[in-house]
């Protein structure tokens, strides 16, 4: 293949000449001869010149330079040696052990399953954590999206998730940092390995500092390591994105880097399509599934932002973190009333499930909606009924708290796995009356709804 040069170099974008008969191909891997620099196929331009992203630090590059092709995409090393790792985006270790010892390799840009090949019939992944089982659960091949402002407890969920895939379910959890804050990264890899789940995990980062065509990358070589378990080891893979947001601001940044017209509030205008690139590719197959949990930062808290309700139309279930739950010390801080499921239906998830769900979500909202009136005039305002609702409403928001493995350490409470049954059958007692002349506090970061009761 004849050599082309480099003409023009614009923050992390470098523009390539290249005869007319040996036009390289989108999202082909370019290398630059003098200095080693990859370099990824974006833009087809007049004059035979290709707009590249620079895959690293433009440092070192300079006009007229040599540029060769490499005829390939982007690839990762796959299998089980990549677990208990932590890569860069071309699969390379970061985290000082030696060489990743793989023979296999597959290139980060694969097809989204054919619609035969999915699974029909739908499975629910139990968590063990009751907030998550009873109003919003997750199913094997299904795409969670867990929506929250800064501080609200996103990645605390995240690493439980992985600890409990790992040791409840036996399966493999891939976690991909996109935007990744260093401090973050480096806590959560020593976290893993107390809670001695980073055997069965890999974790690909492309952090913070690095440039945006690293950032954007992130995402890729991590849904092919999991689709190597899926389809090749029939084990049913969590795949962990943190987060949505800074991939889309990522492609934003290469999008205005290319020149190309910005879209509302400046993203790209090829955004939906971009994230929808992502989504496809997380499925169940007739092998194994990718179970997806997705944290996505909500700018000033709006979640009419472009990049948050881009990813509303692929998710299964929407967990919304909510401050004023944080604020209070329900911790998980999800918001029962305002997270969503398709999930929920009496034919997946059986009848018994799916009424008491319902009614404890009438409990809380009935509660919601009396609260102004309890504060300006108290509860004794209230006929028996609606005080009753309010008593039980209060004892649900309190059992469904619960204490995590993964913060033991901080808060001295031994971390809680609460089986769907239970959960259940406490939500329904409680609503029941069988609990009315126990104090709500007795309820709360508890397990299973004996615990109240307990001396």
């Amino acid at each position: 293949m004849m050599s082309g040069k480099i003409v023009s170099i614009r923050e992390s974008v470098v523009d390539v000449v290249f005869p007319e008969d040996n036009t390289p191909f989108l999202k082909e891997v370019l290398v630059v001869e003098e200095t080693g620099t990859k370099l990824e196929v974006e833009l087809l331009k007049e004059n035979n010149i290709i707009s590249c992203l620079v895959l690293g630090k433009t440092v070192g590059l300079s006009k007229n330079m040599t540029v060769k092709r490499t005829g390939n995409y982007l690839t990762v090393k796959v299998g089980e040696a990549v677990l208990g790792r932590t890569l860069d985006i071309f699969g390379n270790p970061i985290d000082r052990l030696g060489e990743i010892k793989s023979n296999i390799e597959y290139p980060v840009y694969r097809k989204a399953p054919e619609i035969t090949e999915g699974r029909e019939e739908r499975e629910i992944l139990e968590t063990g954590i009751k907030i998550v089982d009873l109003l919003v659960p997750f199913v094997k091949g299904g795409k969670v999206g867990l929506f929250g402002g800064a501080g609200v407890g996103k990645t605390v969920l995240l690493t439980e998730f992985i600890f409990r895939m790992v040791k409840i379910h036996e399966g493999v959890s891939i976690f991909a940092g996109v935007g990744e804050r260093i401090r973050e990264a480096h806590e959560l890899w020593h976290e893993l390995k107390r809670l001695d789940v980073l055997k069965r995990t890999t974790l690909i980062l492309g952090q913070m500092n690095e440039p945006p065509g690293i950032r954007a990358k992130a995402i890729f070589p991590a849904l092919s390591i999991a689709e190597y378990f899926r389809d090749e080891k029939n084990t049913d893979v969590l795949l962990l994105i943190d987060n949505i947001f800074r991939y889309a601001q990522a492609g934003m940044e290469v999008s205005t880097l290319l020149g190309k017209l910005p879209a509302r509030a400046g993203y790209q205008p090829t955004l939906k399509e971009e994230i929808a690139v992502v989504e496809e590719r997380i499925t169940s197959t007739k092998s194994g599934s990718i179970t997806s949990v997705q944290a996505i930062y909500v700018p000033a808290d709006d979640i009419t932002d472009p990049a948050p309700s881009s990813t509303f139309a692929h998710l299964d279930s929407t967990v919304i973190l909510s401050r004023e739950r944080a604020a209070k010390g329900f911790y998980p801080a999800i918001d029962p009333l305002e997270s969503r499921t398709k999930v929920l239906d009496p034919d997946i998830v059986g009848h018994e499930h799916y009424e008491v769900a319902n009614l404890v979500r009438y409990h809380l909202q009935r509660y919601r909606d009396l609260e102004d009136i309890i504060n300006m005039l108290g509860i004794e305002e209230l006929s028996k009924e609606d005080r009753l609702i309010v008593q039980r409403a209060r004892k649900l928001e309190r059992f469904l708290t619960q204490p995590f493995f993964t913060t033991e350490a901080f808060t001295g409470k031994k971390g809680k796995n609460v089986p769907l049954k239970e959960t259940i059958r406490g939500c329904k007692e409680i609503m029941e009356g069988k609990y009315d002349q126990i104090d709500e506090a007795r309820f709360y970061m508890i397990g299973v709804v004996d615990e109240a009761v307990k001396p």
